[in-house]
């Protein structure tokens, strides 16, 4: 963490809790970076997380007002948050067991109705703190450890999901592109209505080692391979790559 962004950080925190090759730490970086690049006032920003691992990047860590909610509901506090405060800046960052399967309602909901909020989905494609219980973005063939041979489902593309609902700003990174995750950020946070975006990022305690993955450093490095951008937002209905994930805007 660079000292200039120490300033939007509790300094009582440190260490953090991630687990080593944990991309939340790096999700948590690439926010303040474009909150600083966009000069935001923290003063005037609220953020709202719910149970699991990417909810301890808000708290305890930012020195902001922040809200850690129920297991699910991270979305709905935030709805009630902007409804009764149009004025705040309202940003939602949790996991994807919180944000698509437990609280899968408030999300498809919240982007029909194109409030303006900032959701962003640290999706590891796993229950992380909670025992690396299956996810409905798990994927198919993946061992959790409610699916030891395997997941015989197919997961749900959360970015599809959501632009068939109605939201109006939608994009995929990954950790490791950092540059495009701030860029997204920054479009996100300054978006009219319902701006959420996929955050591929690794979780190597729960998924890496349950599917042989020998490293932490193997898994962030990967995503480099595996990540392939879209040239149109088109793609995001057409892409059908087996092993790969399509990153990139896919509405703006």
């Amino acid at each position: 963490m660079s000292r200039k962004l120490l300033k939007y950080i509790r300094p009582e925190v440190f260490p953090t809790p991630f687990c080593p090759g944990c991309g939340h730490g790096i999700l948590l970086g690439a926010l303040l970076r474009a909150i600083d690049e966009l000069e935001l006032d923290m003063d005037r920003m609220v953020f709202v997380s719910g149970i699991g691992c990417a909810a301890w990047i808000i708290s305890p860590h930012f020195a902001a007002d922040t809200l850690h909610t129920t297991h699910g509901r991270p979305i709905a506090f935030a709805t009630g948050i902007k409804v009764f405060n149009p004025k705040l800046k309202v940003v939602v960052i949790s996991g994807d067991g919180d944000i698509a399967s437990i609280g899968g309602n408030h999300l498809i909901h919240a982007a029909r109705r194109n409030i303006e909020l900032v959701v962003l989905c640290a999706n590891n494609s796993i229950y992380g703190m909670t025992g690396g219980q299956l996810a409905s973005t798990t994927p198919k063939g993946a061992r959790t450890s409610t699916t030891p041979d395997g997941s015989p489902e197919p997961p749900f593309d959360l970015c599809k999901l959501v632009k068939g609902a109605g939201a109006s700003y939608i994009a995929r990174a990954s950790v490791f592109h950092t540059r495009e995750l701030i860029k997204y950020i920054k479009k996100a946070l300054t978006h009219p209505g319902f701006a959420f975006i996929d955050v591929v990022s690794p979780c190597f305690t729960q998924f890496g080692r349950r599917n042989q993955v020998k490293s932490p450093a193997e898994m962030i490095i990967n995503l480099k391979k595996i990540c392939s951008k879209t040239k149109s937002s088109e793609e995001l209905f057409t892409f059908k790559e087996a092993g790969k994930i399509l990153i990139g805007e896919f509405s703006c």
